[in-house]
């Protein structure tokens, strides 16, 4: 293997399932960029799918979009929110897309006749999937998807020991995340599972260098001694992962561990900042704990019982709020109820309503008419991709007149198809990789909501989507009142509708809370969180208006009374 100039890191789990790798791997890009390094992470997924874009969010959570249109694991979202190098496709490596390659060079004759098998022949297509970026950083951080011993994560876990000999042992560290339990009864911290974790890694050949311990409570140093001499780690580098209030607020938890210096010395990493450059975190951290104001954003969905599936939504509603140093409290509200039981006892006390993306037709009346609610009582409204159709359905029927119009997707056979099938999604019959995706250019129209919020004419935002606007009905959609703000350049495609005379109504066909960081908060977010509390100000101001009056009232009868 050639020589390269790369470090490596590679981040495992142990015990069980949701410790927070992609977390724990964000945060050590985070740490290592604020020391002056050229960093990037990839994660390696051991489902057999070539990617999750055909997955039930309900079961795999969020499908994260990159801009050159990869469908990928969420955990790219927090790789992008939390270092400032872009993701791309080969960020994101499955055992399918693994297997796919290799199948296809066995087909095409590229291994000359010989016996294809798991060794040396998928290990080494993922050592090449290591490789694909190794020229462009100083630090490539992989997370492995799964926990150790499970089957499917075997070939990963081998290659990434062959690596290590490949490339030579100062190029790569191994740091493993597993899980320090708290048992209430019994008021102690327990160490069994990090260290059966660890012995099935040493199993496998793998000798963890750094252990991140997740813990709900502060671990003494005579347990990280113990866990440091069962598992051959060093003390110093047995580092505690304590939960804490925000994940934005972890790199700098690590960075009180030393973790970051501890990576620096492993890998003989030359480095310009001393300490790492973490004022950026801390300022996040203060606007988040030390919020000057606070509203309340409904969320009306049909994947609400698992919350991963909007990701990217919570966190660029998070991300909105440091912008305008406010706690931002978000409502779950389930579509399929509004259908069956109206809006009111669901979005009465709300300052926002956010509708999302979405596929099929469960649950679309439901947010057509948490729509019709946001446009009637003029409360701020964010529609995005499915939310946008809906948004185009419900004026369709209840300004325009169109009082059958709805998406093709649901009803193949509506007389008003305002939302259709774009013109090349016809005949396709794969689903997955077919849809319109990745970052696509929009033209804005000025003096507009988008154009107020992005301050510019062109941008670039990322889809997922096969339907869209029908330009059909776009003449009398906007004869009837409809503002179509951003088309795409050569004008055939309608990318952001807003309504008049109402304090905040924007739908967006892409994606924006794909594009939204901590350090830089997306501008529709922004300025949708800033509309929101408007009205939330404007309420506290009629109430206090309403019981002033009230005490009026009360001391004028108790003065006649007395007269």
């Amino acid at each position: 293997m050639k020589k390269i100039n790369t470090k490596y890191v590679f981040v495992t789990g142990g015990v069980l399932s949701s410790l927070g790798k992609g977390i724990a791997a964000s945060s050590i890009g985070a740490l290592l960029e604020a020391s002056g390094l050229k960093v990037t992470i990839q994660k390696f997924d051991p489902y057999i799918n070539v990617d999750p874009g055909t997955m039930n969010p309900i079961q795999h959570g969020e499908v994260y979009v990159t801009d050159d249109g990869a469908e990928t694991d969420l955990d790219l979202g927090h790789y992008e929110r939390f270092i400032s190098r872009g993701m791309t496709r080969k960020n994101n490596s499955t055992t399918g897309k693994i297997y796919h390659s290799v199948i296809t060079k066995e087909r095409k004759g590229d291994y000359l006749g010989g016996t294809v098998q798991v060794i040396p022949h998928i290990t080494n297509e993922i050592k090449s999937e290591f490789l694909a970026l190794s020229n462009d950083y100083d630090v490539i951080i992989c997370e492995i998807g799964g926990t150790v011993g499970d089957i499917e994560s075997l070939p990963f876990l081998e290659a990434l020991r062959q690596f290590r000999y490949d490339i030579g042992k100062d190029n790569v560290i191994y740091i493993h995340l597993t899980l320090v339990p708290y048992i209430k009864t019994s008021d102690e911290l327990k160490t069994k599972p990090t260290q059966h974790s660890v012995r099935k890694l040493r199993e496998i050949g793998i000798q963890p260098d750094i252990l991140l311990c997740r813990t709900e409570k502060p671990i003494p140093i005579a347990l990280k001694e113990k866990i440091s001499l069962f598992c051959d780690v060093k003390k110093e580098a047995v580092i505690t992962a304590r939960d804490v209030g925000t994940i934005y607020e972890v790199p700098l938890a690590l960075n009180e561990e030393g973790l970051d210096g501890i990576i620096i010395d492993l890998l003989k990493l030359k480095i310009s900042n001393k300490k790492p450059d973490l004022s950026r975190w801390k300022n996040i951290i203060k606007k988040i704990k030390h919020p000057t104001s606070e509203t309340t954003i409904a969320i009306v969905g049909k994947y609400i019982n698992l919350q991963d599936s909007y990701k990217s939504l919570h966190e660029a509603l998070v991300h909105g709020g440091i912008a305008n140093n406010s706690r931002v409290l978000i409502n779950w509200v389930d579509s399929e109820k509004i259908g069956k039981e109206g809006p009111e006892r669901f979005l009465n006390s709300v300052n926002g309503i956010l509708v999302p993306g979405g596929f099929g037709e469960r649950g679309i009346e439901g947010k057509i008419k948490a729509v019709t609610y946001a446009r009637e009582n003029k409360i701020p409204f964010l529609g995005i991709c499915l939310g946008m159709q809906c948004s185009v359905i419900e004026y369709s029927r209840n300004v325009a007149g169109l009082a059958k119009a709805n998406s093709s997707e649901v009803d193949p056979h509506i007389k008003h198809p305002v939302i259709d099938l774009l013109p090349d999604q016809n005949g396709i019959s794969y689903k997955g990789g077919t849809m319109r995706l990745g970052a696509w250019p929009c033209q804005l129209k000025k003096k507009t909501l988008a154009y107020a919020a992005y301050k510019k004419r062109e941008i670039s935002e990322r889809h997922r989507h096969r339907y869209e606007f029908n330009n059909k009905f776009r003449l009398q959609l906007e004869e009837t009142g409809l503002t179509i703000s951003g088309v795409s350049p050569d004008g055939n495609l309608v990318e952001i509708i807003e309504i008049p005379n109402h304090p905040w109504f924007v739908a967006v066909q892409f994606h924006p809370e794909f594009k939204s960081t901590p350090i830089i908060p997306h501008p529709l977010f922004k300025d949708f969180i800033h509309a929101s509390l408007k009205k939330s100000r404007l309420e506290e101001k009629e109430l206090f208006s309403m019981e002033s009056g009230s005490a009026v009232d009360k001391m004028e009868k108790i003065i006649l009374e007395k007269l």
